[in-house]
């Protein structure tokens, strides 16, 4: 661990509260988010850590630290020549609603679009496993990275752990289940790019104050790294808008604001899981032989708008 980080010090720096606590600088953020990927934080400090930010929330000075100690240890791939690699991380699976985002990778991956979908599954029995639906749709999880480049330049489709791009993130990552929280690695999960200025960052919030701090961090990242994002509220915590509640569509390339133009009130279907992933894989075939014509609106504008970030070049 560097000299310059003084744990104790920056502990309680960011622990005093939501009102008392303090940012920190960019550098020390870097140097913090880095040791904690890197396995050097011990299990009290670690737990003090993600539990101060929880409360006080990352600032987005500490937002783009992080991103820089994830970025330079994140695996990197190469996609196939042409479109951009869209990147759908998946951390939550469904839990009433029928899951829609294999629906949207499939039709992106169809469409020459490369579609990554990376993520973990611990997110308990009461939802749906969004890897054992892509897997009944004939697209299991790789077990490396090489499968997953292969994959994509044949298919269009790779499925990817999220420990084979950055096992110190999986790591963090899986202290939910022991914390019984989530920290601030299921926020940078999503701004994760194994193609640094090849990719579509697609990063679906839940909650407003997460919304406010990507729509200020995805600018500058895609400014830096030449790339494109999409920010989304998803439905039940994944990749796909709600086809009834507002999804606060957000999208840049290369630093500028992508134009979108404001949803309006639908009032589309609903499907509910059956909790089965070969029946769920089964009425995601048929809507996706039926086309976009028959999906929810919110869900087609947004394909649309994802598959012309990742065609768009300057």
């Amino acid at each position: 661990m560097s000299d310059a980080l003084n744990l104790p010090a920056l502990i309680k720096e960011i622990g005093r509260g939501a009102r008392g606590a303090r940012d920190l600088s960019r550098d020390q953020a870097t140097l913090l988010f880095g040791a904690m990927l890197d396995g050097q934080v011990e299990d009290l400090l670690l737990g003090a850590i993600v539990l101060a930010l929880r409360v006080k929330g990352e600032s987005l000075e500490e937002l783009l630290g992080f991103a820089a100690a994830l970025q330079a240890r994140t695996h990197t791939l190469t996609p196939p020549p042409g479109p951009r690699l869209v990147l759908l991380p998946a951390l939550n699976g469904a839990r009433k609603l029928l899951n829609l985002m294999p629906l949207l990778a499939l039709h992106l991956a169809a469409h020459g679009v490369p579609v990554l979908v990376h993520g973990r599954s611990d997110f308990g029995a009461a939802r749906g496993d969004s890897f054992a639906l892509l897997a009944a749709l004939g697209h299991p999880m790789c077990a490396s990275a090489d499968e997953a480049e292969a994959r994509l330049a044949t298919q269009r489709l790779a499925v990817l752990p999220s420990a084979l791009l950055c096992p110190g993130l999986d790591a963090l990552l899986a202290l939910r289940p022991r914390l019984g929280l989530r920290n601030s690695a299921h926020t940078l999960v999503k701004l994760l790019d194994p193609a640094p200025g090849r990719s579509v960052r697609v990063a679906a919030v839940t909650h407003g104050e997460f919304l406010q701090r990507l729509a200020e961090a995805l600018p500058l990242l895609t400014a830096a790294d030449g790339g494109a994002a999409l920010l989304l509220k998803g439905c039940e915590g994944e990749a796909y808008p709600h086809p009834r509640r507002p999804s606060s569509l957000q999208a840049w390339c290369t630093g500028a604001a992508w134009p979108i133009a404001p949803a309006e009130a639908v009032e589309d279907p609903l499907w509910d899981t059956l909790g089965d992933p070969q029946t769920d894989a089964a009425r995601l075939r048929e809507l996706l032989q039926a086309g976009p014509a028959a999906w929810p609106q919110r869900l087609r504008d947004m394909a649309e708008h994802v598959q012309a970030l990742a065609s768009y070049s300057k």
